[in-house]
């Protein structure tokens, strides 16, 4: 069902205190034991994504996971790690409104966080 709702990210990069621009964020819907991707789309110099990954029309409620391919994002950035830690950072949420839903990233070579923000 189609909602007036709307999926945004923002993605910051704990370790250089500044946004993480260029990361590759894909988009999945989960339908049980399956997994639909949706889309795929990297980050601005603001470490945002220049769309919604979900408005209008494309606006669902259900099972979501959004995965952050922070191992690609500092590699690229020359961090060579002598025992690399983290590669793609899974979240797993659900949408069970037709509201705002912002998943924030908070992330290192060795650690993120998230929360539910607005």
């Amino acid at each position: 069902m189609a909602g007036s709702g709307r999926l945004t990210t923002h993605v910051l990069d704990t370790a250089h205190g500044k946004p993480a621009r260029g990361m590759r964020i894909d988009l999945l819907f989960i339908h049980g034991d399956h997994t639909h991707h949706l889309m795929e789309s990297y980050t601005n110099a603001d470490g945002r994504l220049d769309q919604s990954l979900l408005a209008d029309d494309q606006f669902q409620q259900g099972e979501f996971e959004l995965h952050f391919h922070v191992g690609q994002y500092f590699s690229r950035l020359g961090l060579e790690l002598e025992t690399p830690f983290l590669d793609v950072v899974p979240i797993r949420f659900t949408i069970s409104e037709d509201a705002h839903y912002h998943v924030p990233l908070l992330v290192s070579p060795f650690g993120y966080s998230t929360y539910r923000g607005s």
